[in-house]
């Protein structure tokens, strides 16, 4: 099966999930272009998942993405929590904040039974992971809705894992992505290679489709991508500036700036590697801090004081997750933006301009 038949799309093209900076606006344009748009779950409660997916259904026919994080919820470590809170406190003090009040509630909820029930209401076309998969009996719900279900591989290994587990086609997320990095077999950050190193390598090890993910930012990149044997891309930062998108003022003016230019995978926001503008609380604290306790318990402690930075207009201590190639980002409407990356499918089958 191709990859156009398994998402039911006309263009294999699909927008990334990206939790805190889009809902349901962004999922809709992408589809009504034609490509696969993408709705992230992991930061919402069942009802509000719902509310998107009705939204979703009001505004188009065509298939979309429901995306899940599949992490294993992590114990409290009394001990860390406090060395965490404590490489912190410099930042309470300067802001005022009582560290004392600070929730210690996950800010990322894994896929579970909660929200197979509220999707199995929808039976969405495809539902796609990070981190791996989920249970088997999870698992097999998804399957039985009739959803195809993608994940992402980080490594040659995490491809063959994922297509022994049942995928129906692997995402291949290289280095370059943006936002979390969806590695499962390994915390290692010294096997991430690039998206065109891993996606000939993963195209050889597995029979499924291969979605290549990270640093394709135009259409010229979406053409190298088909090149090197990937059946279709998915794309997140480029859409970052889209008006459909959520992305604070001060997100916006640093994917504008020479800023962008320099991105790390860091984990003091969350807890796990993820890609993002180096800003005053990675350069401080990061980019990896062996303190961050286990994502995603990393995060609450983070929030206050992103709420009181930008409150003051400043982004030193959000969360400014871009790829390392957002020279694509650009404010327009993102339906026009697939299909302008689509140009690029042209170009692989009939030869660059």
């Amino acid at each position: 099966m191709t990859l156009r038949e398994i998402l039911g799309t006309e263009l294999p093209v699909i927008q990334a999930p990206m939790a805190g900076v889009q809902l349901s606006a962004l999922t809709v344009a992408v589809c009504n272009a034609g490509g696969l748009g993408s709705l992230p779950c992991a930061m919402l409660e069942p009802a509000a998942i719902r509310k998107e997916l009705f939204a979703i259904h009001s505004q188009t026919n065509r298939p979309y993405n429901v995306n899940f994080f599949c992490h294993e919820q992590p114990v409290h470590l009394p001990e860390r929590d406090a060395a965490w809170l404590a490489a912190l406190a410099p930042y309470y003090e300067e802001f005022g904040i009582d560290a004392a009040a600070i929730p210690k509630g996950p800010a990322r909820i894994p896929f579970d039974a909660a929200a197979a029930a509220v999707i199995e209401e929808f039976k969405p076309k495809v539902v796609s992971f990070h981190f791996g998969l989920p249970s088997p009996e999870l698992m097999a719900r998804v399957k039985a809705m009739g959803s195809k279900v993608l994940s992402s591989a980080t490594t040659v290994e995490e491809a063959i894992w994922l297509e022994r587990h049942g995928v129906d086609a692997v995402i291949a997320q290289g280095v370059e992505a943006g936002g979390h990095r969806g590695m499962f077999l390994t915390d290692d950050i010294a096997t991430q290679v690039g998206t065109f190193a891993l996606v000939p390598q993963v195209v050889k090890a597995v029979k499924v489709p291969v979605i290549a993910a990270g640093g394709i930012a135009d259409a010229k990149g979406v053409a190298a991508a088909m090149a090197l044997g990937a059946s279709g891309v998915q794309v997140g930062t480029a859409y970052l500036l889209c008006p459909e998108v959520t992305t604070t003022p001060m997100h916006r003016a640093a994917l504008r700036s020479e800023s962008a230019r320099a991105t790390v995978l860091t984990n003091v926001f969350t807890g796990r590697p993820s890609r993002g503008i180096v800003n005053r609380l990675v350069r401080e604290v990061g980019p990896i801090s062996p303190l961050a306790p286990q994502f995603p318990l990393a995060a609450p402690a983070v929030a206050p004081l992103r709420a009181r930075a930008e409150s003051l207009g400043s982004g030193d201590f959000s969360p400014l997750w871009s790829g390392q190639n957002a020279s694509g980002c650009r404010e327009i409407p993102a339906g026009e933006l697939t299909r302008e990356l689509a140009r690029g499918l042209a170009w692989a089958r009939n030869g660059a301009p």
